[in-house]
């Protein structure tokens, strides 16, 4: 599955660590908070794999959410300041719910939640500064958590809702382009196989979520978008419930590009999660 081998050939790329995980007997967790005592903030133990991650903009036309779990899209936001959540919830959130809707002709789309990142040389993500890039192949959702954030969110409508087609997907941009520092990479998802794909729990105060962690295979196919634009936007799916053979789950991560020049300003960037729903 994936690209052809010749496509593959013909587009540019570069070459770099992706931490993948580390095979264990124990179940991988993350607390996002301060574990209780004794207990590592986090049980999974990356194995980075050199790998080439190719440049997405030639075939950009032809990428699409359904076929491989992601898209390139544009958008001009309105929104002045990213950092304003009033900017965001007021403005932003109601652009992103236009944008999906047309690119998926969804019926209803449901803005939960946004992260915005700012990287800091050294700094842990959720230690109390900015949140930082996550530099772990990883999917935001699984096959059990995708319809439970229905249940979470939209209790009294959950059921009635999750008869239909639902979806879950992120929309990512750069806050300021372009964008040289730690750029995400998205992951062919049918180039994925669902052994590789490993429940991890992701533990907060009030309620454990679970995602994705991601086994080594060197038949994914990696792909980025060199020097993103401020009004360019990725959509990666991240859950899908059709299982009739277009992508349910694309893998994703932060990587340290090594054509980064020095003096680049550090990434920044928001995404929003949303969940999408079809009545068919």
């Amino acid at each position: 599955m994936g690209l052809q081998n010749e496509k593959i050939a013909a587009l540019s790329s570069v070459t770099a660590d992706l931490n993948y995980l580390t095979p264990s007997r124990d179940r991988p967790r993350t607390f996002t908070f301060e574990p209780p005592s004794g207990e590592p903030r986090s049980n999974i133990v990356p194995e980075p794999h050199r790998v080439p991650i190719h440049d997405v903009r030639p075939i950009s036309e032809t990428v699409s959410l359904d076929r491989e779990g992601f898209a390139l899209v544009r958008q001009k936001s309105a929104v002045k300041d990213f950092y304003d959540q009033d900017q965001v919830k007021n403005v932003y959130y109601p652009e992103a719910e236009r944008l999906i809707k047309a690119a998926t002709g969804a019926d209803r789309v449901f803005v939960f939640d946004h992260t915005v990142r700012k990287r800091v040389e050294g700094a842990a993500d959720r230690g109390g500064g900015p949140r930082q890039p996550v530099a772990r192949v990883h999917v935001d959702h699984t096959e059990k958590s995708g319809p439970q954030r229905v249940r979470d969110l939209l209790p009294d409508e959950a059921e009635e809702l999750l008869k239909g087609r639902l979806q879950i997907i992120n929309l990512w941009r750069p806050i300021r382009g372009p964008l040289l520092d730690s750029p995400l990479a998205v992951c062919d998802a049918r180039t994925v196989k669902s052994g590789e794909l490993v429940a991890s729990d992701l533990v907060y105060p009030d309620r454990v979520g679970e995602t994705y962690s991601v086994k080594f295979n060197p038949d994914h196919q990696w792909f980025y978008v060199p020097r993103m634009t401020a009004d360019e936007i990725l959509l990666l799916k991240c859950f899908d419930s059709k299982t009739d053979g277009r992508a349910r789950f694309a893998p994703h991560t932060a990587f340290a590009d090594p054509t980064t020049p020095a003096d680049a300003l550090p990434r920044e960037s928001i995404e929003l999660r949303t969940l999408v729903f079809h009545k068919e």
